[in-house]
């Protein structure tokens, strides 16, 4: 039991030398290319009135229906006839 003590200051320098790594989280659709996305509780028709007729319609699933929308750049979710999420695709990297 007297070790346990010494051992803690023995560390305690190691602690106070400690330093923090800060990761930035990336940005999601950064650049001024990236477009604003449906809101949530925006109407189908209002979605449709801005950005048009979707690449592809996938049809409703589950109770409550849900139903997605996919755009060049984003996809939208809606449930019955309202914005429930919008989300930008990852863009494609080149390897």
């Amino acid at each position: 039991m007297r070790c346990l003590p010494l051992l803690f200051a023995a560390l305690l320098p190691l602690a106070c030398n400690a330093e923090t790594l800060t990761i930035p989280l990336g940005t999601q659709g950064a650049g001024a290319d990236a477009p604003v996305l449906p809101k949530r509780g925006e109407s189908r028709r209002a979605v449709l009135e801005r950005y048009g007729l979707a690449d592809e319609e996938h049809a409703p699933v589950g109770n409550p229906p849900i139903t997605r929308w996919d755009y060049r750049q984003f996809s939208v979710y809606f449930e019955y006839d309202h914005v429930v999420d919008s989300v930008r695709h990852r863009p494609v990297r080149a390897q």
